[in-house]
């Protein structure tokens, strides 16, 4: 599937690619930019950030933070 519609940012882009979305098609976000050159350019990386962050198998979203890191015996300014 690709998404055609509603990309005015190149976050909006790596999201849509980390939902598992084939691709984007984009104009008005390039062509409107003060450099489109360089805006498509920044679609073209979040295209493929969003693309392997999709292929890595990210990690389930937690309701909770948990430390990944041990605190135990770490220096003092790293306590909380």
């Amino acid at each position: 599937m690709i998404v055609d519609a509603g990309l005015g940012l190149p976050s909006h882009a790596c999201q849509v690619m980390e939902w598992g979305y084939d691709g984007v098609l984009l104009n008005t976000a390039v062509a409107l930019a003060q450099d489109p050159v360089r805006m498509a350019q920044a679609f073209a990386n979040a295209v493929v950030a969003g693309r392997t962050a999709f292929l890595s198998g990210a990690m389930q979203a937690q309701d909770n933070a948990q430390p990944s890191t041990p605190v135990l015996g770490t220096p003092f300014w790293h306590q909380a």
